[in-house]
């Protein structure tokens, strides 16, 4: 049975969506729950709150489901709301909901898991076997102005988190997720490579971990220079595809100064760039790949075998949001800076062009429903 409890704040505009299809169309259309349903609280199940979506970042991977139609198994056969980095505003509760109340200031975890499986039951959700990952199809995303999501991944946001920092949660739980496993340590030698939105992330993580040296590698100087910027201790190398794995292993070493990474996070997920890492960790090293690649690729088995270097990799993220909340809550990362562009949602177009395309040096564009 629906009943809700409606907030004093009113929707007073339509729902609009950004889609995207098999044809690799992108545009702005009405979406669902309509505004009819929206005023009337939403039509909520039990667990459920209704949202008022105020930020959106656009992550790589929307762009990938635009421009590529799929992500390896996971393919655009229908049209598709995309988008998944999101915070907003709770507009109504179901009664059942006593963890949030209308007006509380949310981001949102784009999960909903079976609580049943294995990877549920023990803890690592996002290996769910039943997973409904918003934005990944056929499940719809969170580019939306209004939507319903189950209150248990909706994380109240302290009132020094603006909706960007809300929306920046979600890539900040890639990389927190990947410093957990790959066990980065005080004083330990590190390689980033990728100096997009998850490596430059994963590199604030790095720095306030006290990984020691830190060098962090891409083929754009553009972003090299930001994320110099962003980390004025960080050493920088420009990756030339030209270059051999041994090479890239000397440009490394020799930005550590002789030091040998004890660990390479590897967020680009292109073959070269893995190869470079496993060649250029010390013995019993480790590579740990959180970049999404191609569906099959080569890579140094022997020098694997013979240096003892772990190779580990990583699937989304789990029980990562109160700790992201907690670390920008308190300073400790601040994400401010990585965001660059911001657009409205009905540009939401615009934003996407802007995002994809390098030469506007965007690193983070957000889309805003802030009215």
């Amino acid at each position: 049975m629906s009943s809700t409890a409606v907030t004093e704040v009113k929707a007073t505009k339509a729902n609009i969506g950004v889609y995207t299809n098999p044809a690799h169309d992108l545009w702005v259309a009405e979406a669902e729950p309509s505004l009819e349903v929206v005023e009337k609280g939403g039509d909520l199940k039990e667990g459920e709150v209704l949202l008022n979506v105020k930020s959106t970042g656009i992550c790589g991977s929307d762009i990938h489901f635009w421009h590529a139609g799929c992500i390896g198994p996971m393919i655009v056969e229908d049209t598709h709301i995309l988008g998944h980095e999101s915070a907003g505003t709770v507009l109504a509760v179901h009664p059942s909901v006593s963890s949030l109340k209308a007006g509380d200031r949310i981001a949102i975890e784009p999960n909903v898991i079976c609580h049943q499986c294995e990877p549920c039951l023990t803890g690592r959700y996002n290996g769910c076997e039943r997973v409904q990952f918003l934005s990944t199809p056929p499940v719809t995303g969170l580019l939306r102005r209004y939507l319903k999501h189950p209150a248990v991944w909706c994380h109240k946001l302290p009132d020094n988190l603006t909706f960007e920092d809300g929306a920046m949660l979600e890539p900040l739980s890639v990389a927190l997720a990947g410093m957990d496993r790959a066990n980065v340590r005080l004083g330990d030698p590190v390689v980033i490579c990728g100096a997009g939105p998850i490596g430059l992330v994963t590199l604030l993580c790095c720095r306030a971990a006290g990984a020691a040296p830190i060098v962090i590698t891409d083929i754009d100087e553009g972003r090299l220079k930001f994320a110099k910027e962003l980390v004025p201790s960080v050493a920088t190398h420009k990756v030339e595809f030209s270059h051999s794995p041994d090479d890239f292993r000397d440009a490394v070493i020799a930005k550590m100064e002789g030091v040998e990474p004890a660990i390479a996070m590897e967020c680009t997920g292109v073959e070269s760039s893995i190869n470079g890492t496993i060649h250029a960790v010390k013995f019993g090293g480790k590579v740990f790949v959180i970049g999404v690649g191609r569906n099959e690729m080569k890579i140094p088995f022997m020098r694997l075998s013979t240096r003892e270097v772990d190779l580990q990799f990583q699937y989304r993220y789990c029980n990562t949001w109160p700790k992201a909340i907690r670390l920008v809550k308190s300073g400790v990362i601040d994400l401010s800076k990585l965001v660059t562009h911001r657009f409205n949602l009905e540009d939401a177009v615009e934003a996407f062009k802007t995002a994809a395309d390098p030469k506007t040096g965007a690193i983070k564009v957000q889309i805003q429903s802030l009215d």
